[in-house]
């Protein structure tokens, strides 16, 4: 590839970064806030974080026609094929969060109206932990850091083992509560979502890390 092309080819990639950032950024601020919405019982909030879920996914088609005229236009090899590739599958994950975070602000503003519904202390803690590696793995991205990738995928098993010891938990409420036990499914579908999240955060690192090494370590530890 001659070099203007190359300049051109760059100058487009750096674009592309950009934009999928501000995607970030919105899906970030949108789980912070489904969590307060829900922890706050704040319905008004709730319908916002739902509302604003269609700009992430015009977004998320923005990006990914993109990426495709680049791979159109420009045909690239080596590492900034891999940044395309890796642009691609993020971008994916990135409307799936946008779309599972809608799910928690519809169980936000469903719950906000339950006065004798109680939040087991797992799902805040579960919460802090998912947004802590959404927040690592765009950081990851943001800066190309290897260590920080290593601890999303560390701390995937945190929200794993919090999200099985929600069945017991809930279950316990169910016995006690048997007439609300809609509503305390309602609860084990938010605990459901952030294990999704965290699934999807992890599949960010994972695709740092091919950006960094060439090669696709999915599954490895299987």
């Amino acid at each position: 590839m001659k070099g203007k092309m190359v300049q051109h080819l760059h100058r487009e990639i750096e674009l592309l970064k950009k934009k999928i950032i501000q995607e970030a950024t919105l899906v970030e601020e949108n789980l912070r806030e489904s969590i307060k919405a829900l922890l706050e019982r704040d319905a008004d909030l709730a319908q916002r974080i739902m509302a604003r879920d269609t700009v992430i996914d015009a977004m998320e088609v923005e990006v990914e026609e993109d990426c495709l005229k680049i791979f159109a236009l420009y045909q690239p090899v080596a590492i900034d094929l891999r940044y395309l590739v890796a642009f691609l599958k993020l971008n994916n994950d990135l409307e799936r969060i946008g779309d599972l975070t809608a799910n928690i602000a519809a169980r936000a503003a469903s719950l906000a109206t339950q006065d004798i519904m109680q939040i087991p202390d797992e799902i805040p803690e579960m919460a802090r932990i998912t947004q802590q590696m959404l927040k690592n793995s765009l950081d990851a991205l943001v800066d190309l850091d290897g260590e920080k990738a290593a601890e999303v995928l560390a701390e995937d098993d945190q929200v794993d083992v919090l999200h099985e010891a929600m069945y017991s938990v809930i279950g316990s409420f169910m016995q006690q509560d048997p007439e609300h036990v809609s509503l305390w499914l309602e609860i084990l579908a938010v605990s459901r979502y952030l294990e999704r999240i965290a699934d999807h955060c992890t599949n960010i690192a994972e695709d740092v890390d091919y950006l960094l090494s060439g090669q696709i370590n999915r599954h490895q530890s299987e």
